[in-house]
């Protein structure tokens, strides 16, 4: 047997390790100075939270302002939820109403709670029917981003491909319709996002040489109304210029699979989405730009067609997956106000581009990162540091960030009072080898051994302000662990987010300080949310439940032998057991 043989069943060992272990909004926010005066904001109609980021522009700010960052301090605990879930809970729960709506990972199961009794008891329980079998497809835990709400309907996906309408007042499935198989290595674990009368979902799978696609279907029937790929023809496309950037009908396996957020300019009626990785991990067998993975894309609801694309990492040599969510603001960029598009890439670089165009504005690095020097402004393309670059003919050591990125999907926020973006980051470095890899439908196809840790400074993770005009770092909080949760900004001038050793903490938005800290009973990798309750007081949710990428190890029960199982996860987080236990656990907050 050759090396490359034994190296691929390696990590197709490891793959199936990790997997078999398991058993409509506003407009876009404009950026304003920062406000001036320290009082709190009166109480706004900005009750709800009704879709998974917040807005179509993807913000994660609320106009909230009960909450302030001088009485942050008294937050007390109103209420809990066990999910009865013990896998890694990612995304958030969205409240219309007097209900709230939450998923939990595999099986899916999704609760409304009654908001207007006290402790918020269950209005009604949707359990899917899902084949166990699935579980050993799911890259990176089970997990499941979240619902979305239109028109009396909550729409959802289950990590077997198929998506369900469900009678919000009644939780009866309207719908169903199956995007994929998952045979062939195709899931879904991303929220649905409902634009107009379509309901546009994604598909998972790129470490299966998925091909990645977008679908619409129509919210009413569930009827496919268009479906575009990440790769291939331009007529499946819907824009020029993929196939001739792969070799042979390697984009048939492409990878690009669109697992991340979505956001929506209804005034340019454009949505945006990244794609993922190539197929396979070894750069080796794929050379060309690989079109159009790790692609930020612009498209037409109605049509699906795209008004322009612009790739971040042509020929990806690190998976630096570029699926992360697309803020849409209005930003001050060399004097003149642009709607702009912001970007926080697992390759480290932040992008703002100009949403109409896709022409690039400004690219700097968020964290510490030498892949790459720097963006080249002119060409949109990478300025690489060749010693970085990685290939089947050696073990390219060092290399920052690593693949579990600069940033991961948890989603920033975006405060229009400070005008900054709050971001949970990841301090990653990772040893990377490319690995001779054959393609078999429903097999593991990722091509490398990696092992990630702990960048410069020891610290895995940051919480930090970024100014999107100047390109650099306000202030920032550095963690034991990554911040592998998501944040929440609100007119209160506090911001939220969770950590991986389970804290909900609570910090001033101009200065970075820590104002409130309270330990959940696991690991978050959720997302901080922000409503108004039936009785008239501002609340505050997070999920707990260590899980996803980084919480692997702990989600699943891994063996901590092997730094390079879990794709990598287990060489940064081998000790995460000392700091979380698995769980499921809704944990919601109010003044007293």
């Amino acid at each position: 047997m050759s090396r490359s043989s034994r190296l691929y069943i390696l990590v197709a060992f490891a793959f199936s390790a990790v997997a078999a272990a398991c058993s409509s909004g506003s407009a876009p926010a404009s950026s304003t100075a920062p406000a001036s005066s320290t009082a709190a904001p009166a109480a706004s109609a900005d009750k709800d939270w009704a879709m998974p980021n917040k807005n179509n522009a993807g913000t994660r700010y609320s106009e909230l302002g009960q909450i302030t960052a001088d009485n942050v301090k008294d937050l007390k605990v109103a209420w809990t939820f066990s999910t009865g879930v013990l896998r890694g809970h990612e995304g958030e729960p969205i409240v219309i109403g007097s209900t709230m709506y939450l998923q939990t990972p595999f099986p899916n199961i999704v609760y409304a709670l009654d908001l207007s009794k006290e402790g918020a008891p269950i209005k009604w329980k949707y359990v899917p029917k899902q084949d166990p079998a699935v579980i050993p497809i799911a890259c990176c835990d089970t997990v499941a981003r979240g619902v979305a709400y239109s028109n009396g309907k909550i729409f959802m996906n289950q990590l077997d491909t198929n998506t369900v309408a469900l009678d919000a007042e009644t939780g009866k499935e309207l719908w169903k319709v199956k995007q994929g198989d998952y045979k062939q290595g195709q899931t879904i674990t991303s929220a649905p996002m409902v634009i107009k009368d379509k309901v546009i979902s994604g598909i998972s799978g790129g470490e299966f040489g998925v091909r990645g696609f977008v679908t619409a279907n129509d919210v009413n029937t569930g009827a496919q109304v268009w479906r575009m790929y990440s790769t291939g023809p331009e007529a499946e496309v819907g824009f020029p210029g993929s196939v001739e950037t792969w070799k042979g009908d390697e984009w048939k396996r492409g990878g690009g699979t669109t697992w991340g957020w979505y956001s929506y300019d209804p005034e340019l009626d454009l949505f945006y989405y990244g794609t993922g990785n190539p197929g396979s991990w070894n750069p080796d067998q794929r050379p060309g730009d690989n079109k159009y993975s790790m692609t930020i894309f612009a498209r037409n609801p109605d049509t699906g067609k795209a008004a322009w694309a612009y790739q971040k990492t042509p020929h990806d040599a690190w998976d630096y997956d570029g699926i992360n969510e697309n803020v849409l603001a209005d930003l001050n960029i060399g004097g003149t106000t642009r709607k702009v598009l912001v970007n926080f890439d697992r390759n480290g670089f932040a992008y703002v581009l100009d949403r109409k165009t896709g022409e690039l504005l400004k690219a700097d690095p968020f964290v510490f990162t030498n892949w790459a020097k720097s963006i080249d402004l002119k060409t949109g393309k990478p300025v690489e540091d060749p010693e970085k670059r990685t290939s089947a003919t050696k073990n390219t050591k060092d290399i920052c960030p690593s693949a579990m990125g600069g940033k991961n999907q948890q989603p920033v926020s975006f405060s229009p009072r400070t005008g900054l973006f709050y971001v949970p980051s990841n301090n990653l470095c990772m040893d990377y080898e490319g690995v001779e890899v054959k393609y078999q439908a429903g097999q593991p196809y990722v091509g490398a051994i990696v092992v990630s840790k702990a960048g410069p400074g020891g610290h895995r993770g940051e919480f930090l302000a970024w100014d999107p005009v100047a390109g650099k770092k306000v202030w920032g909080i550095k963690e034991p662990l990554s911040a592998w949760g998501g944040a929440l900004a609100t007119a209160g001038d506090v911001v939220f987010y969770g950590t991986m050793e389970g804290w909900l903490k609570a910090v001033n938005a101009k200065t970075g300080d820590v104002l409130f800290k309270f330990k959940t009973p696991s690991g978050i990798i959720g997302n901080p949310m922000t409503y108004v309750g039936p009785d008239g007081k501002q609340y505050v949710a997070i999920l707990s439940g260590i899980g996803g990428w980084s919480g692997i190890g702990v989600a699943a029960d891994m063996s901590l032998e092997d730094e390079s199982a879990g794709l990598g996860a287990i060489g940064a987080f081998k000790d995460l057991a000392q700091f979380s236990n698995q769980g499921g656990v809704l944990t919601v907050f109010s003044l007293p």
